[in-house]
């Protein structure tokens, strides 16, 4: 008989894309899923979730949901999140409960019904600021950030220079967003520990390919560049764009959330889920006008948010080690393919009506 996995958050943006590679497997996959309508739209079910997805449609914080869905289920990959380093800066009851409680009770659900392995979707967040050389950096305040000195400095003021983040990099947590999703890898982790169950948290990167919210404005900044463009308005780039990040393909996260299920290499770890390659943000919106044929230069209004991060990009060799993972799409491949994907989204642009929350509430200067 083949093996039943519940994913939270199952008919989201990486929660489908995940079905369909354990359905490729041969597994059994169910879904639970509120379907937000920040995020879907509507609360029907998406026309891109593979058929052969049992969806449950109810919130991880309802026990009662949550007892149903795991019910003969043999793991959990667990995907449910409120998502958005900005939102969460004012939304902070809302990304703890979805977030840390609605975690919470799934652990909870689950001392009941124990499964074979738990997969807990983390995120780079928690790093704040990636790893430099030749020293840490020193979080930037304010005062720097109002004279448009972006880059990080160390301890004695020195320059840096950003390289691959590890795992071994002491959490700092910067915002709302990544404090939660702290949580929910710790609280898996702690979990699988105290219970003998086996789990994983993949603190994934920048994720991006088709079928993202292009209607949530705090989504990615793939998505959000996306929208601005489809509807003939420049993206918006905030500080001068040579923040630099590592974008990776959602198929790829897909078959590492499956190799996490499968192998017990990475067990009781926290493991990165990147590409290993850095982008400047700045790059990134010129390469998404190009695809789109839109001769639209993006606009700097030399602005920041709070919360931020200058650089963070994945060292990848413990997901190499632990899992046998290594990222397959490149760039390159991965933005024309979600080009070709966005030629045919209608999508309306709610840029501006979040960017005005965030400035009202003093989170963007």
């Amino acid at each position: 008989m083949a093996e039943s996995v519940l994913i939270t958050g199952g008919a989201g943006f990486i929660g489908s894309h995940l079905a369909d590679e354990l359905l490729g497997a041969g597994y059994h996959v169910r879904a639970l899923d509120n379907l937000v309508e920040q995020v879907h739209g509507s609360a029907e079910r998406p026309d891109y979730l593979n058929a052969d997805v049992e969806l449950l449609t109810g919130d991880v914080r309802d026990p009662a949901v949550v007892r149903s869905a795991i019910d003969g289920v043999d793991a959990v990959v667990h995907l449910a999140a409120r998502v958005g380093v900005g939102q969460s800066m004012y939304e902070p009851a809302e990304y703890a409960a979805v977030n840390s409680v609605g975690t919470a009770v799934l652990l909870e659900a689950l001392l009941e019904r124990p499964v074979r392995k738990l997969v807990v979707a983390s995120s780079m967040s928690v790093y704040g600021e990636g790893a430099y050389e030749p020293a840490a950096a020193v979080e930037r305040s304010p005062e720097q950030l109002e004279r448009g000195e972006w880059e990080p400095r160390g301890p004695g003021g020195e320059e840096l220079r950003p390289v691959p983040t590890p795992e071994t990099k002491r959490p700092s947590l910067a915002s709302v967003y990544a404090l939660t999703k702290y949580d929910q890898e710790r609280m898996g982790l702690l979990y699988g520990a105290a219970y003998d169950v086996p789990a994983v948290a993949l603190r994934f990167f920048n994720v991006y390919g088709p079928r993202q919210a292009l209607s949530n404005p705090y989504t990615g900044v793939l998505a959000i560049f996306a929208a601005r463009l489809l509807n003939d308005r420049p993206p918006v780039v905030y500080e001068d764009g040579g923040q630099r990040r590592d974008f990776v393909h959602v198929t790829d996260v897909a078959r590492a959330c499956r190799l996490a299920l499968e192998r017990d290499g990475a067990d009781g770890r926290a493991v990165n889920v990147g590409s290993g390659r850095s982008a400047s943000v700045l790059e990134i919106a010129h390469e998404l006008s190009r695809g789109l044929g839109k001769e639209i230069e993006p606009d700097l209004p030399g602005a920041y948010r709070a919360g931020d991060i200058r650089n963070c990009f994945a060292d990848v060799a413990l997901a190499r080690e632990l899992l046998g993972f290594d990222a397959e799409v490149v760039l390159e491949a991965g933005l024309a393919e979600l080009t070709e994907w966005l030629a045919n989204q209608q999508t309306p642009d709610r840029f501006d009506q979040a960017a005005a929350e965030l400035a009202e509430k003093g989170l963007t200067r």
